[in-house]
C-alpha cells in the first residue's frame, strides 16, 4: 500500500490492491476514531516504452446455474470482458472464465447477486497489463439526495420511495446533500424525506392513507465504494457510513452543472 500527498493539505492519495485492500484500511481507521471521506476508487494506468496506455486486467471466474449464463455474459460484455473458457459443473451449474479490465469489476458483485438471485459465485485474480480497452458504461441510475437537514419521516419516505430504492428508514438524522436512495432514472433527484404531514383539525374515518414503507437497503462499506459516482463521496465516521454529494448545496451543484455546459 502506498500513501501520497496531494496539492491539498487535507487530502491524500492511497494506492492499494483492490477495493478489499482499501476497505480494510478504512475500517481500521474508522475503529480508531477517525472521521473522513473517500472518493470512488480508480485503477492505476501505465504506459509502455511506445507510449501506449496500459490498464490492469483481471482473470474472472464465475460459477452460476445454467439459466443465468446469458444474463451474466450480456452484462460482462458491456464491461469489456472477453470469455476464455466455459465448462459444465454437474447437471445444472456452469463455470465461466473471462479476462476483464479491473475497472469493469467495480460495482459488478452486487449486480451479479441481483441477476442470479444470489446463486452466483465470483472470484478474480490479477492477470497482467494490456492496452486500454476503451470507455465502459458507468452506473445507469442516479441518486436520491436529501433536500434539507433533519430527521427522516415516514410521510416523506412514503412519497420518496416511488422514485427508487431507499437506503434509510424513518427517524434517521440526515443532512442536505446526503444520498438517501438510488433513483430509478439516470438523473439525480432531490427529495424531502423530512417532510411531515400537514396537521389540521379535520378528521374522517378511513381518509388517512396507510403509509407502507419498503424496507431500506443497507450497504456495506465495499458496496458504498462501488456505488458512488465521481461527484460523490463515502463519509466514514466511527458511528456510521454514509454517502453524500461532493457539493452539498443544491444551488451550487446546479451552478456548477450550468457552468460546465457553457464550457
Amino acid at each position: 500500500m502506498r500513501v501520497e500527498e496531494t496539492e491539498s493539505t487535507d487530502t491524500f492519495r492511497v494506492s492499494g490492491r483492490g477495493e478489499l485492500h482499501l476497505s480494510i484500511l478504512i475500517e481500521q481507521m474508522r475503529r480508531q476514531g477517525y472521521e473522513f471521506a473517500v472518493s470512488r476508487p480508480k485503477v492505476i494506468l501505465h504506459k509502455d516504452e511506445n507510449g501506449t496506455v496500459l490498464e490492469p486486467i483481471e482473470e474472472l471466474t464465475i460459477d452460476v446455474p445454467q439459466e443465468y449464463v446469458g444474463s451474466v455474459m450480456e452484462k460482462l460484455g458491456m464491461r469489456k470482458a472477453e470469455m476464455t473458457d466455459m465448462t459444465t459443473l454437474g447437471d445444472t451449474g456452469t463455470r465461466l472464465k473471462f479476462l476483464i479490465p479491473a475497472r469493469g469489476l467495480m460495482g459488478y458483485r452486487s449486480e451479479l447477486m441481483t441477476d442470479t438471485r444470489g446463486n452466483g459465485v465470483m472470484n478474480h485474480i490479477f492477470y497482467g497489463y494490456e492496452p486500454y480497452k476503451g470507455d465502459i458504461a458507468e452506473r445507469k441510475t442516479g441518486s436520491l439526495v436529501a433536500h434539507e437537514t433533519g430527521d427522516s419521516c415516514s410521510y416523506g419516505l412514503f412519497y420518496a420511495q416511488d422514485r427508487g430504492r431507499m437506503f434509510i428508514g424513518p427517524g434517521v438524522p440526515v443532512y442536505e446533500g446526503e444520498i438517501v436512495g438510488e433513483c430509478a432514472r439516470a438523473d439525480d433527484i432531490v427529495v424531502n424525506v423530512c417532510k411531515k404531514k400537514h396537521v389540521t383539525n379535520m378528521r374522517a374515518a378511513g381518509s388517512d392513507e396507510a403509509l407502507r414503507l419498503t424496507p431500506p437497503t443497507v450497504f456495506t462499506l465495499e458496496q458504498c465504494l462501488e456505488f458512488i459516482a465521481d461527484d460523490e463521496l463515502v463519509e466514514i465516521t466511527p458511528q456510521s457510513i454514509r454517502m453524500r454529494k461532493r457539493i452539498l448545496s443544491k444551488e451550487q451543484r446546479m451552478k456548477l452543472a450550468a457552468k460546465m455546459m457553457r464550457e
